[in-house]
């Protein structure tokens, strides 16, 4: 019999759970909360071969492989910008008390009619800031950019690429001034592909979820198992 799973177990993008082990391998946290939009709660259409589980949640579950006893909030919530984000989200997250918070904001600013990168980098260092003083190590992802994968009407496609790349610099500026960590899906070896998107080619499917936790698990076991530099 086929597995319900099969193309998943299949996928070389898709970790399997030796792999979530190891990566994660000396992970000290025990609670992970995320923040953020739709990309955050993990909306997105069912993909056939694939478990409908999202990105974070994988996360979780990969934590969970050291510390069964992890404690996981999702604030994220469907159609915020990062002000909302902020406003709405970042309290209650500090009540948490998370060890790991990982923060998804931007991709509705940059589908308004007005998109202020510098306005949008001081909101998303007003969520960073708070969380790295209270003493949690924070994440910022990224976004695929569906400009890659998908050849848009013009001059939208260009200018939503535009603002993408305006977005992942920000956030990438932000990652170095907090010393947070970067999951860089923006520079995904799979970010042109069509197949990790839902139909309303905006959000991840469930095949885009899983690749999207990979990415978030590899980029946790990088700061974990810094490289060891070679002395001449």
């Amino acid at each position: 019999m086929t597995p319900i799973h099969a193309n998943e177990l299949a996928d070389p993008d898709v970790l399997g759970g030796n792999e979530e082990f190891a990566l994660l391998r000396g992970a000290p946290w025990r609670r992970l909360a995320v923040l953020g939009d739709s990309a955050a709660a993990g909306v997105g259409d069912a993909t056939d071969g694939y478990m409908r589980i999202t990105w974070a949640e994988r996360v979780a579950r990969g934590l969970r492989g050291h510390h069964p006893q992890l404690v996981y909030r999702n604030f994220g919530r469907r159609g915020l910008v990062t002000a909302e984000v902020a406003a709405e989200q970042l309290q209650p997250a500090l009540a948490f008390a998370p060890d790991l918070a990982i923060v998804v904001a931007g991709g509705n600013d940059v589908l308004r009619q007005l998109f202020s990168p510098e306005q949008v980098a001081a909101e998303l260092d007003a969520i960073v800031a708070p969380l790295r003083a209270q003493g949690a190590d924070v994440a910022l992802f990224t976004l695929f950019d569906i400009t890659c994968a998908v050849a848009l009407p013009e001059p939208w496609g260009r200018r939503l690429g535009e603002r993408l790349g305006a977005l992942s610099a920000l956030t990438a500026a932000v990652a170095r001034r907090r010393g947070a960590l970067l999951i860089d899906c923006a520079g995904h070896p799979r970010a042109a592909d069509p197949s990790l998107y839902s139909g309303d080619m905006i959000h991840l499917n469930m095949r885009g979820q899983a690749v999207c936790a990979g990415a978030a698990m590899r980029t946790l076991s990088r700061a974990l198992h810094p490289p060891v530099e070679a002395f001449a």
